[in-house]
């Protein structure tokens, strides 16, 4: 990893988001060299599911050998951000780098993406960036090193990223559009830069997004704090930069990635906004391991006790799985793939789960299907699912097996465009630790 050189020794570093992930990496980085810390950020009590507090974060800064300020800090609300700029310099005695690291995630489509998010993802990551730099910039003009870094991508108009989450893309878009334009106003007295990951990176947020067995697919938030300490160090005259994090540390003389990697050796997700070929790491992913889609001689028959209607069964089996799937669709990868999932699914799943899901197939063997882990025992089948619709998931017949086989990761079809998901996305992420077992079977 990249050496701490102390050159942000006494410095101060006013960095949003900074209770947990990649905002509390940066600050230990920094921290390590003597630097002072304001932690600004919502969790003054500990949350329900969200690791560390502000309160925590500055004990562990302090530990690493800085001075930490803790503070309450929205960066919606403006009145919040003056109050903790305030503190800072009444404390510190001025603010050298500014870090816009707060952010609002939804990967959801126009359609349905409630105006309440939209607001949250607009104010959060635009708007909150704008003005915290704006509060700071007074300090950071005063400043020999005065920086600001925002955690934000190279703006890519390829429609890819825009297509299944708009405002999301809008609004981080927003941060890189503050880079572009502060960047040249302040050139000479304020250094302005954006960093983004070559790679997901594990955190609470791409936990919840990513699902169950994601980390193995992360690096960790390590490789943000050394690429953030390598720009934070560099002279004013860099500026205006879209630093990519690997290609940064490269440039440094770092060689040995693994360390950074949450399972060294496992191919790893490309993040949003970065260019790569699916189907090149889907190849990459397969070559270490992946489940072949079907395997010879491991078919599984449709259950014998069924109502004359082929949907509810008679007798001492009522209540248990039920399958439905029209005489049309019989046969192909798709309803050999329904027909082993079937086997997968109990009693437990169901009650765990608690949803239906409606996938909407192109190509061969496609159409309508749905799985219902909500009534009755659960079911699946072709058509319109026996009841309210919790989640819908688009895509091509043949990504749809390979996701359920284990040869196309969700979070991969999701970004690269393949999956489209509407609903709930809580449900969504529910069924795709389900695949986990669904994988063993097929």
């Amino acid at each position: 990893m990249l050496p701490n050189t102390g050159r942000l020794a006494g410095c101060t570093l006013f960095i949003t988001g900074a209770s947990r992930g990649i905002g509390k990496a940066i600050a230990l980085k920094a921290a390590k060299d003597g630097a002072n810390i304001v932690i600004a950020a919502k969790t003054g009590v500990p949350h329900r599911t969200l690791p560390g507090t502000i309160y925590t974060a500055a004990e562990e800064i302090e530990a690493a050998g800085g001075k930490a300020l803790a503070c309450i800090v929205n960066v919606r609300e403006e009145e919040q951000i003056v109050d903790a700029v305030d503190q800072a310099v009444q404390k510190f005695g001025g603010i050298d780098i500014l870090v816009n690291n707060a952010s609002a995630i939804s990967l959801t489509g126009t359609l349905d993406t409630p105006t309440k998010k939209v607001d949250l993802m607009m104010s959060a990551n635009t708007r909150g960036t704008y003005l915290t730099s704006k509060i700071c910039l007074p300090y950071l003009k005063k400043s020999k090193i005065g920086h600001i870094l925002n955690i934000s991508p190279p703006i890519n108009l390829n429609p890819i990223w825009f297509k299944n989450h708009c405002a999301y893309t809008i609004s981080k878009y927003g941060m890189s559009m503050c880079v572009l334009g502060m960047a040249e106003e302040f050139r000479g007295e304020v250094a302005v830069n954006a960093l983004w990951p070559q790679t997901a990176i594990y955190t609470s947020a791409m936990d919840m997004l990513g699902g169950a067995g994601v980390e193995k697919q992360c690096r960790k938030t390590d490789i943000l704090a050394d690429a953030a300490y390598c720009i934070l160090t560099k002279p004013k005259t860099f500026t205006g930069n879209f630093v990519i994090d690997e290609t940064l540390l490269r440039e440094e003389g770092i060689q040995n990635f693994d360390v950074y990697a949450v399972a060294p050796g496992h191919p790893l997700l490309p993040d949003f906004f970065l260019d790569v070929d699916p189907e090149t790491l889907a190849m990459k992913m397969e070559a270490q391991g992946a489940t072949p889609t079907f395997r010879e001689g491991k078919k599984q028959d449709l259950p014998k006790h069924e109502g004359p209607d082929k949907t509810k069964p008679e007798g001492p089996d009522r209540g248990k799985l039920h399958v439905h799937f029209a005489a049309e669709k019989s046969g192909g990868p798709v309803a050999e793939t329904f027909k082993i999932i079937k086997g997968a699914i109990s009693d437990e799943v169901v009650k765990s789960t608690q949803g239906i899901y409606r996938f909407e197939l192109s190509g061969e063997g496609g159409g309508t299907w749905y799985i219902d882990l909500k009534n009755n025992g659960g079911s699946i089948g072709s058509g319109e699912p026996p009841g309210k619709v919790d989640v819908v998931m688009s895509m091509s017949s043949t990504d749809f097996v390979k996701m359920f086989s284990g040869k196309l990761k969700p979070t991969l079809a999701f970004m690269s465009g393949k999956l489209a998901i509407k609903g709930d996305m809580a449900l969504a992420i529910k069924l795709e630790r389900l695949m986990g077992q669904f994988n063993a079977k097929l």
